[in-house]
């Protein structure tokens, strides 16, 4: 027997490779050596950049004592949830119908048939807090399983016939229409924090998708609650600790409401999303902070994220050492005020503490101090606070760094591809478009390969084992067509159709439902589906946004029909749970705009493409080109022709289309820009 993660290209296996317990990956091989020798199979879930995953390994399955236990009782399988969100989601719903909360590291014990029967989260090495240790925990699994098998089996019988009995309920005939979408709106307000940005209380994530929603609301209904509500939840988390003050990009979440101290680690995910809304945010109101946090969180993927092979890795960790040695959290991160003057000497040091907020108690553990910029810091000088901030940010730079997750998901490459090559557009900057067209070569090179299926992730220019699932398909393309309307090349727009041809034919049922996993995947005691967007786009909300964007770019009815018939689930929980479908409402503003079509028969980068990226009508998509080839890229550049020589951009939607136009002012006043 041995541990066999070393052949994985998961970061999370690895990590457990060196393990003193017998792990396996998921497979069939580990299920049949749990029937061979008649034990149950421990299930642990986690992933790198997981605080408590990383305490439970240290104190549990790196204690040889406890590691010796385990396997002569149980076959230990280990999971990255983001490589088998699949895995990851059917179990967890058995875990939170179980005890009434989830989360990770996740402990599951399962039968050789992967029926569930006892479940737990993160367990202690003693016990405390009434939580048993893991230890009386594996006792008290293997007694069950000894003594009591027909409990146990009717345990699992009766969860996996629950779970089965969870049908979706799926939103029925029809679209979000305006009285949905106005509930919505009407639900945030209600779970909006006013004084301090953001919905609910804490802990508090940043809300992405739901502020996308509120600036497309805004663009197409001029509602200003709307725009205020996503403009200061922008400025809370510009000038809070969740946002990086030295460095740029965005922690996790906030532990507080008030986005003071942070979970210091640092998602792929929530960068790229984060990123797209500012750069959104500044195309409807011109505001620098937001340019500036685009640009700064843009330039934090590329420089902290970007793969050796262009893609961008999954996170940094929360943790690192601090001066003492120790593995803590925020260590890389915070400052106390003998720090601050250590680097910037005493007038400096008190300058910066005013303005970033570090106090001699300190906002985080220890009297260290998370920076932000808190609003009573009075008028700054400029020049002083950039020449303290590039002082601090070389200081940090010595400090031990955080690990990285190097593998690169499908999914969140998308994410990130779609914000680059905006921001790159909106802002001039021809690099980030460069960076978001080298990750998705890597996407076409590496994640389809030769099998013309999406492998969810790659490590080292390396295709993992896992077939991509419904969010990976729905969000590459959404960057894929992002790019087609930055760069004017159809290759992207076809890439997408590709992609979401497949969605068609693998991964949606009757009623428009889509599933999280393709027909053909493989089968486990549950097929996922989860309509609901919570740390990113579910597959099946950016699935729907795709479908419709696609559509709009090549007159498709096969996907308009299926896009219409996805955002049925938008029209059942949008004016229930607003929070948690802010992207299906986002792509419900953009069907009730048309989406609009813009074809720009000119120059790729030239005025009036420029004038078509800035337009802030929901969901627009945008095909630029000229000559006589520019047809066959884009459909909608056929019979196009220039008015008088001219450059020339037509809009059109609902099958009507208004008078082209050569004048840029006009083409920004057609798309509300």
């Amino acid at each position: 027997m041995a541990n066999r993660l070393a052949q994985t290209t998961s970061p999370y296996l690895l990590q457990h490779a060196d393990n003193p317990v017998d792990w396996w990956p998921w497979s069939p091989e580990a299920f049949e050596e749990a029937r061979k020798r008649d034990v149950p199979v421990l299930l642990s879930v986690g992933y790198a950049s997981c605080h408590w995953c990383h305490v439970m390994a240290h104190e549990s399955f790196e204690d040889e004592t406890v590691a010796a236990y385990l396997n002569a009782h149980f076959v230990p399988v280990k999971v990255d949830r983001e490589e088998r969100p699949d895995v990851d989601a059917v179990y967890m719903e058995a875990v939170q119908a179980a005890t009434g909360h989830g989360g990770w590291p996740m402990t599951v014990f399962l039968t050789p048939d992967a029926e569930p029967f006892y479940f737990g989260t993160y367990f202690p090495p003693e016990p405390r807090h009434g939580s048993p240790s893991f230890q009386q925990v594996l006792e008290g699994v293997t007694a069950a399983w000894t003594d009591r098998r027909d409990e146990v089996a009717e345990v699992a019988g009766r969860i996996v016939a629950d779970l089965a009995g969870r049908s979706l309920v799926h939103g029925g005939d029809g679209v979000p229409g305006e009285s949905e979408v106005a509930q919505a709106l009407l639900g945030l307000t209600r779970e909006y924090d006013e004084q301090h940005g953001g919905f609910g209380g804490a802990p508090k994530f940043p809300p992405a998708m739901v502020v996308e929603f509120l600036l497309r609301h805004y663009a197409r209904t001029g509602a200003e609650g709307a725009l205020q509500m996503a403009a200061d939840t922008c400025t809370a988390m510009a000038r809070g600790g969740i946002y990086d003050q030295l460095g740029g990009g965005f922690a996790r979440y906030s532990v507080d409401r008030e986005w003071i101290v942070p979970h210091f680690e640092k998602m792929l995910y929530d960068n790229a999303l984060l990123c797209r809304v500012y750069a959104h945010l500044w195309r409807a109101t011109g505001s620098d902070e937001a340019r500036r946090i685009a640009l700064e969180t843009a330039d934090f993927m590329v420089r902290e994220l970007r793969t050796a092979e262009g893609g961008f890795a999954s996170a940094l960790d929360a943790d690192s050492e601090d001066a003492d040695g120790r593995h803590v959290e925020g260590a890389y991160y915070v400052w106390t005020p003998a720090q601050l003057r250590e680097v910037l000497g005493e007038d400096d040091a008190a300058f910066a503490a005013a303005c970033f907020g570090v106090t001699e108690e300190g906002t985080f553990e220890e009297g260290a101090s998370v920076l932000r910029l808190p609003g009573d810091a009075g008028p700054v000088d400029a020049a002083r606070v950039a020449g303290v901030r590039a002082r601090l940010l070389a200081a940090r730079d010595e400090r031990p760094r955080p690990g990285r997750d190097d593998k690169v998901v499908a999914a969140w490459n998308g994410l990130a591809i779609a914000a680059l090559a905006e921001t790159g557009a909106y802002f001039d900057r021809p690099d980030l478009v460069e960076r978001a067209t080298e990750a998705a070569d890597l996407l076409v090179r590496v994640h389809l390969g030769e099998v013309a299926r999406l492998n969810r992730t790659s490590k080292d220019g390396r295709a993992g084992d896992n077939a991509g699932v419904l969010e990976d398909y729905g969000d590459v393309a959404e960057g894929f067509l992002a790019l087609a309307a930055v760069t004017g090349e159809g290759a992207w727009l076809e890439f997408a159709g590709f992609l979401l041809d497949i969605v068609l034919e693998q991964f949606t049922g009757e009623g428009g439902q889509l599933y999280d996993t393709a027909h053909d995947a493989e089968q486990l005691i549950r097929r996922p589906q989860d309509p609901t967007d919570s740390a990113t786009p579910s597959g099946w909300t950016a699935a729907a946004g795709a479908l419709l964007s696609y559509a709009a770019y090549t007159g498709s009815e096969a996907h308009r029909t299926a896009a219409e018939g996805a955002l049925g689930v938008v029209k059942a929980l949008g004016p229930r749970v607003p929070r948690f479908v802010g992207w299906g409402l986002a792509v419900a503003e953009a069907l009730l705009d048309g989406p609009r079509e813009v074809a720009v028969a000119g120059p790729v980068g030239g005025e009036l493409h420029r004038t078509a990226l800035l337009g802030r009508a929901p969901g627009a998509v945008v095909a630029a080109g000229e000559g006589p080839g520019a047809g066959a890229e884009f459909p909608l550049l056929v019979d196009r022709p220039l008015a008088g020589g001219e450059p020339t951009a037509y809009v059109c939607r609902h099958f009507v289309c208004d008078a082209p136009t050569t004048d840029a002012g006009e083409l920004a006043a057609k798309l509300g820009g």
